[in-house]
């Protein structure tokens, strides 16, 4: 036990808010002052009333001290945040106020930094002090706080002109109100979070703006620094760029507020009081969100923003049972609330994305998540530039994706339960040509809260896909990027794995560049691990490493006869022809392989100069894993593709190829979905050629990078690492795309680098945790089974068809011979979109922040002012007044509700 100090317990059991407690000394009310405040200190302070200002001399004559040590001793106690100070009277004199422990003293003495971090439970008795005292009156609290705690107040532009609001809901109103008084300083919120570890990556750093008297306190006690207006006005944009909540002090009335805060849900024990207890009368606005199901398209801004998770993706569609309802967060009105009502857990609920019930199938299943609903609407109207800036929230890459990309989001469309689904990849591809033309090439604008680059270096080790976009976040955060590429030009299997009849490599060219006037720097020619080590890169002061090396090498048999002059893996072939086009094939070609990689290979071998192609697969046509439109493509070159044969022995004379031997597959897959192909050893068939192109699958090539690392590595020599953070056992080396995953696609490993860029930002900040209120990025597909879709509802017009080039036959050159869309057949096609999904808010959940609005592009989702009872505010001191006839009131309700 403690040793117990009686001033200080009689200084904690003044200032604490717990009505009818008694403090001891395994209080925070106790040891939260005791590591600070001397016996000395606590005499003075207890001479003074809570929140009753007094001068130096009336305390000094009441704690009977001499004036001088009185005023030393107040001025240490103001610099350690026991005690604030103001000069509100008639003559303009300096008094001191003993603050209650929140708003107050437990935030102050956290916003002096050395202090916390020296005593870091100071950070654990500012959590404590803005819980406790709650926890039993929250569900008692009115509409506008009852002058306890903060109040939400609108982003401004938010708020309707046609409705009528006070002028208390405005924040130029209090920016106005002490004009020319203003102090920045740290979020006390976010700094207890990242010194008991639980920062959310929102950084506290100049947040909070102190006013007025407060922020000459600020200064004084070095917790901040003065700010002009133009600053505060940045400040404040800043925060809504970040999707931070306005917040002001509500413990002072109509006619004060001491601070404006920028707040995150996931640190904030302001909002934590509404989201935990589930009781937002202490914090909501007067305002509620309502959605316009007609324009909204389901591209999850909203969503991604509200921090209260009011807003959630649902369907636009009706089922045969009717329209979905959807549930509502139940309120403490009229029935008894207690533990069993709250949500611990309310950090990372906040952050799930949509209703049990499902939303648009292609958001769902693309695995960038990106706005396809979105982005295909602003293509109807014609806003190419905007559906391109909505792109680029997810995939930095949309031309490349246009290209190559497996179209999981056609896969799933709904409307291909009617006919076809929407081309949803040529439209994608239309708009991505937008980034090709220099004039409309877009340069996403760096977004972070400091508003200047942060100074922690970041290395990106491989330039493909996963690891470009994880360097494009990164740079639109505000970091210093390095990518490693050990080839000479960068884009990995993009540029060298990809044949150019497939994606020009002019348009991978062209999706770098904005890389480059983002600021990333390409280092390439270098190999981490022989031309530098990561430990040679931590002396250069790189804070953090993304490592996406791919699978750059090729798979054989295993078969006799492999080491034959003739035998390439499918992945050595591509990179030899998109090295040097002029390499030759002669003779006949055998590929061995099913998927996208084996059509490649076989279709490049055409284009090389073989004089006949054929492809070798285990599985069996319906089962085959290349996609259906690549496979037709190749058969329509000539290509014949063999189904159900596995590769025995390659015959050779002189070291040379001369034919290979095949043995029936009679089943790819065990029973328990394994591969493990079995045989009929006594159907075979023997086939002449002169080259076999193994393509059936690919490897990691390590070198020496991983050498004096923790890194573990696992199935198929990938690394292992954290499911949802990419952090390998090296804590600042994380992974992602092919070298984490095994083989994929170009779109998986661009969601990858997505990830792994969140993880980084908050990996190089001290505290931070890698998942506390993270987006998880889990969606639901709607159940397009149940659907109603009456067929005078939609565009009944057929699935437009990109053409090809005349006069060109595609087996014979390495250009891209397909056409994209042209304008009209993107009108028609984009006509095709059904309109699955729309947000739902939870107006129960809603606290009328705004920021949703701020994010929608398509005017769907606007403030009402429902709740004007919301904005009076009223004094600390004056709280039971509201309070208890609300409790009342309750009261009889829950009784009835009994009945």
């Amino acid at each position: 036990m403690a040793e117990e100090r009686k001033l200080i317990l009689k200084l904690g059991q003044k200032i604490t808010d717990r009505i009818g407690h008694k403090v001891t000394v395994d209080d925070p009310e106790y040891w939260g002052l005791a590591c600070v405040i001397t016996d000395e200190m606590a005499e003075v302070a207890l001479a003074m009333k809570v929140r009753k200002p007094a001068s130096a001399q009336e305390i000094a004559k009441k704690c009977k001290k001499p004036l001088k040590r009185t005023e030393e001793l107040l001025q240490e106690m103001s610099v350690i945040g026991l005690l604030e100070y103001n000069w509100e009277n008639a003559d303009h004199h300096k008094q001191y106020i003993l603050p209650m422990f929140v708003p107050g003293c437990a935030e102050f003495m956290n916003m002096n930094k050395e202090q916390v971090e020296e005593h870091p439970e100071i950070a654990r008795f500012f959590e404590r002090m803005s819980r406790l005292p709650l926890e039993k009156v929250t569900p008692m609290v009115p509409l506008g706080g009852a002058g306890v705690g903060m109040h939400v107040i609108p982003v401004e532009k938010a708020i309707p002109t046609e409705q009528k609001s006070v002028s208390v809901e405005h924040i130029s109103h209090w920016v106005q109100k002490y004009k020319g008084k203003y102090a920045v300083g740290a979020c006390s919120c976010r700094r207890s979070r990242r010194i008991q570890g639980e920062g959310c990556g929102h950084l506290e750093d100049d947040m909070c703006i102190g006013v007025g008297d407060m922020a000459d306190y600020l200064v004084e006690t070095g917790k901040g620094r003065y700010i002009d207006e133009a600053e505060v006005m940045e400040i404040l944009q800043r925060a809504e760029d970040n999707g931070l909540v306005h917040q002001i002090t509500n413990i002072d009335g109509e006619d004060k507020i001491f601070a404006i805060c920028n707040c995150c849900v996931c640190s904030c024990y302001a909002l934590r009081t509404s989201q935990l207890f589930n009781t937002p009368n202490l914090s909501r606005s007067a305002y509620i969100a309502r959605v316009d199901a007609d324009n909204c398209v389901a591209c999850g801004q909203c969503v991604e923003y509200c921090p209260s998770g009011a807003a959630k993706l649902g369907q636009k569609l009706c089922t045969k049972e009717g329209p979905v309802v959807y549930p509502k967060q139940e309120l403490p009105d009229a029935v008894k609330w207690g533990p069993e009502k709250w949500n611990e857990n309310y950090r990372d609920d906040n952050q799930i994305n949509c209703y049990d019930t499902g939303t648009s199938p292609c958001k769902t299943n693309c695995p960038a998540h990106i706005a396809v609903q979105g982005y295909i609407k602003m293509a109807s109207q014609g806003r190419y530039l905007d559906a391109l800036k909505l792109i680029k929230k997810e995939n930095p890459f949309p031309a490349v994706c246009g290209s190559i990309c497996n179209r999981r989001c056609e896969q799933a469309c709904t409307r291909g339960e009617i006919d076809q689904a929407v081309a949803i990849d040529e439209v994608k591809k239309f708009i991505a040509m937008q980034e090709l033309n220099a004039e409309t090439r877009y340069i996403p604008p760096m977004v972070n809260q400091i508003g200047k680059m942060y100074p922690q270096k970041v290395a990106v080790i491989g330039a493909g896909p996963a690891g470009m976009s994880c360097a494009f976040f990164l740079a639109q955060k505000g970091y210093p990027v390095t990518v490693f590429e050990k080839h000479r030009h960068p884009g990995g299997m993009l540029t060298h794995g990809i044949p150019g009849f497939r994606l020009e490599k002019d348009v991978v060219d062209a999706e770098i560049e904005v890389l480059r006037e983002m600021g990333v720097e390409f280092k390439c020619g270098v190999e981490v691990g022989k031309d530098v080590t990561l430990a040679e890169l931590r002396a250069q002061d790189y804070k953090a490493f993304y490592i996406a090396i791919g699978c750059q090498g090729g798979r054989k048999a295993g078969v006799p006869g492999e080491e034959a002059v003739g035998v390439l893996t499918g992945v050595e072939f591509l990179h030899m022809v998109n090295t040097d086009e002029t390499t030759g094939l002669t003779g006949r070609t055998i590929v061995v392989g099913g998927g996208n990689v084996a059509v490649d290979v076989a279709r490049s071998a055409v284009r090389a100069g073989s004089s006949d192609v054929s492809m070798y697969c285990l599985e069996d046509k319906d089962s085959m894993p290349a996609a259906a439109d690549e496979v037709e493509e190749a058969e329509g070159e000539g290509i014949a593709v063999n189904h159900g044969w596995g590769p025995k022995e390659i015959l050779t004379a002189d070291g040379k190829v001369t034919g290979i031997v095949f043995k029936k597959c009679i089943s790819v897959f065990d029973a328990d979905g394994r591969f493990c192909p079995q045989y009929d050893e006594n159907e075979l068939k023997t086939v002449e050629c002169e080259n076999v192109l193994m393509s059936i699958g690919q490897s990691i090539i390590w070198g020496n990078l991983l050498e004096g690392s923790k890194v573990e590595l696992g199935r198929g020599n990938g690394a292992v690492a954290d499911s949802l953070t990419y952090q390998t056992a090296e804590p600042d080396i994380f992974v992602g795309g092919d070298v984490y995953t095994g083989p994929k696609f170009a779109i998986d490993a661009i969601a990858a680098g997505k990830e792994a860029a969140v993880s980084i930002h908050r990996f190089v900040h001290e505290g931070q945790s890698l998942t506390i209120g993270r987006n998880r990025r889990e969606f639901v597909e709607l159940d397009k089974k149940k659907l109603d879709i009456p067929s005078d509802s939609y565009d009944n017009s057929a699935r437009q068809v990109p053409g090809h080039q005349s006069g060109i036959d595609a087996k014979t050159t390495f250009r891209d011979t397909r056409l994209t869309f042209t304008e009209e057949q993107v009108k028609a096609e984009t006509a095709r979109c059904l309109g699955c999904g729309a947000t739902v808010v939870d107006e129960n959940r809603c606290i009328g922040c705004g920021v949703c609005t701020t994010k929608c592009e398509f005017d769907a989702i606007h403030l009402s002012r429902e709740l004007p009872d919301a904005s009076r505010m009223m004094k600390s001191e004056d709280k039971m007044k509201a309070i208890l006839p609300y409790a009342a009131k309750r009261q009889i309700k829950i009784m009835r509700n009994k009945k």
